[in-house]
C-alpha cells in the first residue's frame, strides 16, 4: 500500500474550452478552476489588461483573446483562433454578461438600455452556441453552456430589462438542447441568486453586499461566491454529466422555490 496520497482526478482533462467574460467575477473562477481541472482554457473578454493577467497567471494551456461578444465577428474569430491553437473545441460558456441597473420599473427603463443588455446577454450567448456548434456539429460531441440568473425563477430579482435578457437565455437552452442534441451536443446553463462581482455590487464593500445576501437568502450559515457557481459549471462541463441537457441549474439556495411571507408573518405573532 503507497503512503502518499492519489494525485487528484483532473475532471476535464484533454478538453479544451472558451469561456466569455472571463476575465473577472464567475468567468474568471470558471477559467482557473477548468485549467486546474485539465483544459486547456481561451479567456475571453473586452477587459485586456484583467484578460492577459489571467492567462499569465494559468500559465501553459492558458491564453486571452479579445472578445466583444455582440459582434459576429469577434465570436467567430475566437472559436476559430481556439481550434486553430488547441485543434477542437469540447467546451464554450456563454458567461459575459452585464446589467443595466439592480432594480426598476419598466416605465422609466429606456430602450437604449434594454437594446444594451440584450446586445451582450442575449445576442452574445446566441452568437457563442452558433459558432460553437459549428465546430462541435462535425466532431459530434460538445458542451454549451450560459450563465442566467435565479431570475428567471422567480419574478422581482433585478431590472425588467435584465430579467428579459435572461429569460431569452432559457429559451435559448431550451431550443438548442433539442436542436443540437441530435449531434451530440450538450446544452445547459447555470442561474445564480445574487453573488459578488465588479457587475453585480455596484461599488459596496464586498463583505457589506454578501452579508446583504446572505440575510435576503433562504440558506442560512452559507455564502454563495463566485467559486460556487464555478464548480456547478465545471460539473456540467464535466463527463459526469454526460446524459444531462437542457437543464436550467439554479445555485440560489433554495430562494426560488420559498415564499417566507406567511412564515414571518406567523412568527411575529407568536
Amino acid at each position: 500500500m503507497s503512503g502518499g496520497s492519489a494525485a487528484p482526478c483532473k475532471r476535464l482533462e484533454g478538453k479544451v474550452a472558451i469561456v466569455t467574460g472571463g476575465a473577472s467575477g464567475i468567468g474568471a473562477a470558471a477559467a482557473q478552476l477548468f485549467h486546474e481541472n485539465g483544459a486547456k482554457v481561451v479567456i475571453a473578454d473586452i477587459q485586456d489588461n484583467l484578460g492577459q493577467a489571467l492567462a499569465d497567471k494559468l500559465g501553459e494551456d492558458a491564453c486571452y483573446v479579445h472578445c466583444d461578444v455582440s459582434k459576429e465577428e469577434d465570436v467567430s474569430n475566437l472559436v476559430d483562433t481556439t481550434v486553430s491553437k488547441y485543434g477542437k473545441l469540447d467546451i464554450m460558456y456563454n458567461n459575459a454578461g452585464i446589467i443595466d441597473r439592480a432594480y426598476g420599473s419598466i416605465l422609466d427603463t429606456q430602450k437604449s438600455d434594454l437594446e444594451r443588455v440584450l446586445a451582450v446577454n442575449t445576442v452574445g450567448g446566441f452568437l457563442g452556441a452558433k459558432h460553437a456548434a459549428r465546430v462541435m456539429e462535425p466532431q459530434r460531441k460538445g458542451c454549451i453552456l450560459f450563465t442566467a440568473s435565479a431570475c428567471t425563477e422567480i419574478a422581482g430579482l433585478g431590472s425588467p430589462a435584465y430579467a428579459v435578457s435572461k429569460y431569452g437565455i432559457i429559451a435559448l437552452v431550451k431550443h438548442l438542447a433539442a436542436d443540437l442534441g441530435q449531434h451530440g451536443i450538450r446544452v445547459n446553463c447555470i442561474s445564480p441568486f445574487g453573488l459578488v462581482t465588479g457587475m453585480t455590487s455596484g461599488g459596496m464593500d464586498p463583505e457589506l453586499f454578501e452579508a446583504h445576501m446572505s440575510e435576503m437568502g433562504n440558506l442560512k450559515g452559507q455564502v454563495l461566491r463566485t467559486d460556487g457557481i464555478a464548480n456547478a459549471a465545471l460539473y456540467l462541463a464535466s463527463d459526469e454529466a454526460n446524459y444531462v441537457s437542457g437543464v436550467n441549474f439554479v445555485v440560489d439556495g433554495g430562494f426560488s422555490i420559498v415564499n417566507p411571507t406567511i412564515a414571518n408573518a406567523f412568527n411575529r405573532t407568536k
